[in-house]
C-alpha cells in the first residue's frame, strides 16, 4: 500500500483525554485523477487542490468547509472505502483502505504536531502482524506468488522505467531487474516449507525427555530502503526474504530513480496485501522522518555515508539491521593470464549499467608490464561491446543525474586517460574510460567510483598488491584473474572481502545458493536465497518439558550438595571427541 495511494483517516480518540477545543484533522491528501492521493509534503490538510477546500473530522462528523455543493466526505463501513458523494470525484479505480493515521491536533490558538507522519502507518502494520495474519505458510505463498505476477505482468513497464531513469539496455534490465528477482521468488516458493520448519537440535542427558528446537519467528514490521542503481532488484529481493519470513514490510525506493519509484508506488501495492505491505516515497526529509520510528528490522542498501545515518537511527531503538554498502572492489590481474578473456570480463562487469554497480571491479591492480598488455585488450573489448562511439550504442547506460555525472567527470583528471574520456553533460554521458598510471593518493582511489571509469594502479608484485588491498577498507567483492590457480587461491587466502570472484565477473549473482553481503565498511549481514529468509527471522530457541518426571529436575534444587553438583555436571557437560589417526 503506497502512502501516496492510501486514504488515511484518524480514529477518534477518547474525548475524555482531550479538551473540548480539540479538532482532529485528516492527514494530507490531494484529489487527483479521480483518486485520493497524498501530496508530497504529507503535512497539509486534506484539500481539493484546485479550490483549497479543507476537509476535517470533528465530533464524529466528517465535514467540509466553504462548500457550495453537497460533496461531503463520509465513511463507508462495509467496504472501508472513502468516497465523495459527487460522482465526478468519486474514487472508482480502487478501494482506499483506511488505517489509523497521524493527525494534527489544534488546541486553543496553537498548532502542535503530536506524532510522526508515518507513526500510524507503522502502528497499523504492527497491529496486523500481532494478529498473526502473516504467519501462515499459505498466506506467505499467496504474497510471493502475487509478487511473481507483478514481475510477469509488468515486465515491459519495469524495463521502460529503468531505461527512462538510466538509459538501461533492455538486456541488462531483463537480467538484473526481472529474471534474478523471479529466481528468488521461485526459490522461496520451492523451499518455503523446509525453511519455516522447526529445526530440531541435539540434547544432553538432562533434556533427554524434553523438546528442544529452533522456531523461525518473523521480526515483525521491517523497513527496506533501496538505492537508485538497481531499483527493482535491490528492493524486491530483500522483500522476497521479508515476506517469506512472515513480516509486515514498508519499502522505501530511491527518489533518484523517479520512474522506477513511481511504478513501484502506484502498481506494486495492487498486488500485495495493503494490510501488511506499504510503499513510502520521498527524499531525504521523508526518509529521516521514517527512520525516527521504531522498526523491528531495517534493511538498507546504499552508500556508507547514508549507512552510518541509518545505523545511528537504528541504534536509538536498538533495532537490528543489515547494511549493504559497497566499496572499492579490487581486481588483481596476474602476468600469467589470457588478457583478452580477462579484459572482456572486466569490461562487461565494469561498464554494466554505466558502472553504477556496487559489485563491479572498482580498480585494477597489476604490474606495469601487465597494464601495457591489458589496455589494448580493454580497448578491443569496449569497441566490440559498444562500437566506435559508445554514446550511440543502445547497450550503454547513462549516469542517474547531473550530480553524479559531475562527480564522476571530475575523477577523469586522475592518472592519464588511456581509453575513452569523452563526456556529454546534456546527455549525462561518460564514455567507457580506462585511466592508466593512477596513484594511490589521487581522488579516484579515495572513493568508490560508481561510474564508467576504470583506474589501473600499478605495483611491483603480487605481494605488494595484496598488501595494498589489505591496507584499505575491506571490499564487497575481490577479483583475481590468472591462468594459475595457485595465484587465484593466494589472493583468496590472503585478503578479506564480502565475496570473491576468481576469473569471473557478475555472474556469481545468479546463484541463489551463495550469500551476498559485505564485511566491515562494505556492509553488515548477508542475503539472497535462504540467507534472505534467515536475515528476516528471529531464531527463537525453544525448550519444552513436561510437568511430570519431577525427579529429573530435583537435582538442581537447593539444598545443594557435592553429589548433586557431580550428577548435574555429568548430565550437562559437553565432552571433547577423541579422533583416531591411522598411520
Amino acid at each position: 500500500m503506497s502512502v501516496e495511494n492510501s486514504q488515511v483517516l484518524e480514529k477518534k480518540p477518547d474525548s475524555g483525554n482531550l479538551p473540548p477545543s480539540v479538532t482532529w484533522v485528516l492527514l494530507a491528501q490531494v484529489l487527483q485523477d479521480n483518486r485520493i492521493q497524498d501530496n508530497t509534503s504529507l503535512r497539509m490538510f486534506l484539500s481539493k487542490v484546485e479550490t483549497g477546500r479543507t476537509i476535517e473530522v470533528e465530533d464524529d462528523r466528517i465535514k467540509t468547509n466553504n462548500l457550495n455543493t453537497s460533496r461531503t466526505l463520509h465513511r463507508v463501513e462495509t467496504g472501508r472505502t472513502i468516497e465523495l458523494e459527487d460522482s465526478r470525484i468519486k474514487n472508482t479505480n480502487r478501494t482506499l483502505h483506511m488505517v489509523q493515521a497521524m493527525c494534527t491536533v489544534h488546541t486553543a490558538g496553537t498548532g502542535k504536531r503530536l506524532s510522526n507522519p508515518y507513526a500510524a502507518l507503522i502502528d497499523h502494520l504492527r497491529a496486523t502482524w500481532l494478529k498473526g495474519k502473516t504467519r501462515p505458510m499459505e498466506y506467505r505463498r499467496t504474497q510471493l506468488e502475487a509478487l511473481g505476477r507483478f514481475l510477469e505482468e509488468n515486465k515491459c513497464e519495469i524495463l521502460q522505467a529503468v531505461h527512462a531513469d538510466m538509459h538501461r539496455p533492455p538486456f541488462e534490465g531483463d537480467i538484473a531487474e526481472v529474471s534474478l528477482v523471479r529466481n528468488e521468488v521461485n526459490n522461496a516458493l520451492n523451499n518455503l516449507h523446509s525453511w519455516m520448519r522447526d529445526k530440531r537440535v541435539s540434547k544432553n542427558l538432562v533434556a533427554t525427555f524434553d523438546k528442544a528446537f529452533i522456531r523461525k519467528d518473523p521480526y515483525g514490521v521491517v523497513l527496506i530502503i533501496s538505492p537508485f542503481n538497481f531499483p527493482f532488484h535491490l528492493t524486491l529481493i530483500p522483500l522476497v526474504g521479508a515476506i517469506a519470513a512472515g513480516n509486515c514490510v514498508i519499502v522505501k525506493p530511491s527518489e533518484l530513480s523517479k520512474c522506477s519509484e513511481k511504478l513501484m508506488a502506484e502498481v506494486l501495492p495492487n498486488y500485495l496485501d495493503p494490510e501488511t505491505f506499504a510503499v513510502v516515497t520521498g527524499g531525504q526529509k521523508q526518509t529521516a522522518k521514517l527512520l525516527e520510528n521504531k522498526f523491528d528490522y531495517i534493511f538498507f542498501t546504499g552508500g556508507a555515508h547514508v549507512g552510518k545515518i541509518v545505523m545511528t537511527a537504528a541504534a536509538k531503538h536498538l533495532t537490528p539491521l543489515t547494511l549493504e554498502l559497497g566499496g572499492k572492489n579490487p581486481c588483481y590481474v596476474d602476468s600469467c593470464c589470457d588478457f583478452q578473456s580477462a579484459a572482456n570480463r572486466i569490461a562487461w562487469a565494469k561498464f554494466f549499467n554505466a558502472g553504477q554497480c556496487c559489485i563491479s571491479p572498482d580498480y585494477v591492480i597489476c604490474t606495469a608490464d601487465v597494464q601495457d598488455k591489458l589496455i589494448p585488450c580493454l580497448r578491443q573489448a569496449i569497441r566490440s561491446f559498444y562500437g566506435c562511439n559508445p554514446q550511440d550504442s543502445p547497450d550503454f547506460g547513462r549516469m542517474i543525474n547531473d550530480k553524479h555525472f559531475k562527480r564522476v567527470r571530475a575523477l577523469l583528471d586522475c592518472g592519464r586517460v588511456a581509453i575513452g574520456g569523452e563526456t556529454d553533460e546534456c546527455d549525462r554521458y561518460i564514455a567507457p574510460t580506462v585511466l592508466a598510471d593512477v596513484k594511490e593518493w589521487e581522488p579516484i582511489m579515495q572513493q568508490e567510483v560508481f561510474g564508467p571509469v576504470l583506474p589501473i594502479l600499478t605495483v611491483s608484485c603480487l605481494d605488494e598488491a595484496i598488501h595494498f588491498i589489505n591496507c584499505g577498507d575491506r571490499p564487497l567483492i575481490a577479483f583475481a584473474f590468472s591462468c594459475k590457480s595457485e595465484i587465484v587461491n593466494r589472493v583468496l587466502d590472503c585478503t578479506s572481502s564480502g565475496g570473491f570472484c576468481g576469473n569471473n565477473d557478475l555472474t556469481h549473482m545468479t546463484l541463489v545458493s551463495l550469500p551476498f553481503g559485505g564485511i566491515g565498511c562494505s556492509g553488515l549481514g548477508k542475503y539472497h536465497g535462504k540467507f534472505s529468509f534467515d536475515t528476516f527471522i528471529n531464531q527463537r530457541s525453544c525448550h519444552i518439558r513436561t510437568l511430570g518426571l519431577e525427579v529429573i529436575s530435583c537435582v538442581r534444587y537447593p539444598p545443594y550438595s557435592e553429589r548433586k553438583l557431580r550428577l548435574l555436571k555429568l548430565v550437562t557437560d559437553v565432552r571433547r571427541r577423541k579422533f583416531c589417526t591411522l598411520l
